[in-house]
């Protein structure tokens, strides 16, 4: 289900947990299973699952709960951008106001050309550089008024479309 070169870094993963405690691998395992697909389809769960040795309702019940995980197929960039007090006493509101009128869609949307996702995201730890906004959860965007948003976007849809292991690079430490 999931590539030799996916496996081969889950098994590094697993490998930094006492023997009897592979299935706290279960985050790490979740997000490369993720890059290599895109998204978190039943059947890649259900991999993971077997693969530590868990209960498949344990690995949905992680998977369900943390937003970087993706459920569902998304656009090519997920954007997802901090709303909370502190992003939006700094402008977050304001940021979301145009992201959505730059992009024609609301949170949790897609846009037609399958470019972009756009969500809406809790704390992301980096209130001093508000409003931040994460670019396929791997990214960081700082101080994200409208010109910045501007030139992101003009940026992404310049580049080519990542395929799903690009945009995993650096996700998991690889030692």
């Amino acid at each position: 289900m999931l590539s030799d070169t996916s496996l081969r870094k889950i098994d590094r993963e697993i490998a930094k947990y006492p023997p009897d405690h592979k299935r706290s691998a279960v985050m790490s395992a979740l997000a490369i299973a993720q890059d290599e697909k895109g998204w978190l389809a039943a059947e890649t769960i259900d991999f993971v699952a077997r693969y530590l040795g868990m209960p498949a309702v344990a690995v949905y019940e992680v998977a369900s709960f943390y937003a970087m995980y993706n459920l569902k197929p998304l656009g090519s960039y997920k954007i997802t951008l901090c709303t909370n007090l502190p992003c939006a006493l700094q402008g977050a509101t304001e940021a979301a106001l145009h992201l959505q009128a730059k992009l024609g869609v609301s949170f949790g949307e897609t846009t037609p050309d399958g470019l972009v996702t756009l969500q809406e995201g809790e704390c992301m730890g980096a209130c001093g550089d508000a409003p931040v906004l994460l670019v396929n959860n791997k990214r960081m965007c700082s101080f994200m008024r409208p010109a910045q948003i501007d030139t992101l976007l003009d940026e992404l849809r310049a580049t080519p479309r990542p395929t799903h292991a690009a945009f995993g690079a650096g996700a998991v430490d690889e030692r």
